[in-house]
């Protein structure tokens, strides 16, 4: 692996740098990453949990007793987007900081992203090259999504540099017990890609309707805003679920012409191997400006 590299991934973005709590992450938690993904997850409610109360992958209460959530506690994504943001909450409503027995009303409610940036966080404070990905799970069985379909999902990568490989993991789909899946070393091809993806269904390889996300969206749009979140997070830059480019954006991704889409296949194509092309993918970040700059809320 080239040294740029690791060293682009050891470096903390604007969503996960944790700020004052950086020594804290380094020195007070293990570094065991299956006890490192388990501290994550007890900090966290899942939206669809919290919804769902304490049936179905709650039904044992393994998230905690939702009756005991604030009937006024709304999902949180947007109200913590970072890093230090989740860190000051968490202590602010334990000073305990991260830990095992967190109460169910003192957690957080947010989704995947957050987990994800919580563990980038956690392994670049102790000098491990990690990266967030952004594309699809067809592992999860989500209530009310047909089955054979694939779930919009955030997952992290890390560096291990005893096996000089990419470790993929899923902290967020650690604790369900209905899948056997290693989620500490997910086995390749496990994981959909949306680089991949965008790809199988621009050739038609694949049906476009079998990729879906949480707000309700299906097709080629749906898979354009994962595979725009997982060129910012390889470029270091995790942003949340609202802010995509105009170009994709929900008024004009239909009105797309093809030259766009097939400029769109360049990136997808590229991202296939981000470490082999990352000096190309660098390079469109540095320039395009489409793919840079976001839209959504006040942007």
């Amino acid at each position: 692996m080239q040294q740029v590299i690791i060293d682009h991934y050891k470096c903390f973005s604007l969503y996960t740098n944790p700020g004052l709590y950086e020594k804290y992450l380094r020195e007070e938690l293990p570094n065991d990453i299956k006890e490192i993904g388990l501290l994550v997850r007890k900090q966290i409610i899942h939206r669809t949990t919290l919804k769902a109360g304490n049936t179905g992958t709650n039904s044992d209460l393994k998230y905690g007793d939702m009756n005991r959530v604030p009937w006024y506690r709304q999902p949180e994504d947007d109200v913590f987007p970072t890093v230090s943001a989740m860190m000051a909450e968490l202590f602010r409503r334990d000073a305990r900081g991260l830990t095992l027995d967190r109460n169910p009303e003192d957690k957080l409610v947010v989704t995947c992203r957050h987990d994800s940036l919580l563990v980038a966080a956690i392994l670049k404070s102790k000098g491990i090259p990690t990266r967030v990905r952004s594309g699809f799970a067809p592992y999860f069985m989500v209530e009310g999504l047909p089955v054979g379909k694939s779930d919009d999902h955030w997952i992290d990568q890390y560096w291990d540099e005893g096996q000089s490989r990419w470790v993929t993991i899923d902290v967020d789909g650690s604790l369900h017990n209905y899948t056997k899946l290693n989620f500490y070393d997910l086995p390749q091809g496990t994981f959909d890609f949306s680089a991949a993806a965008w790809l199988q269904v621009r050739a038609g390889k694949i049906d476009e309707k079998h990729f879906y996300n949480a707000g309700g969206f299906e097709g080629l749009m749906a898979i354009a805003w994962e595979l725009f979140y997982d060129f910012h997070c390889l470029m270091n830059n995790e942003i949340i679920y609202l802010h995509v480019p105009e170009i994709v954006s929900y008024s004009n991704f239909t009105n797309l012409k093809e030259k766009v889409l097939q400029e769109i296949d360049q990136l997808a194509t590229l991202m296939l191997e981000p470490d082999k092309n990352f000096k190309a993918l660098t390079s469109i970040w540095d320039s395009k400006r489409e793919y840079r700059i976001m839209t959504g809320g006040l942007l």
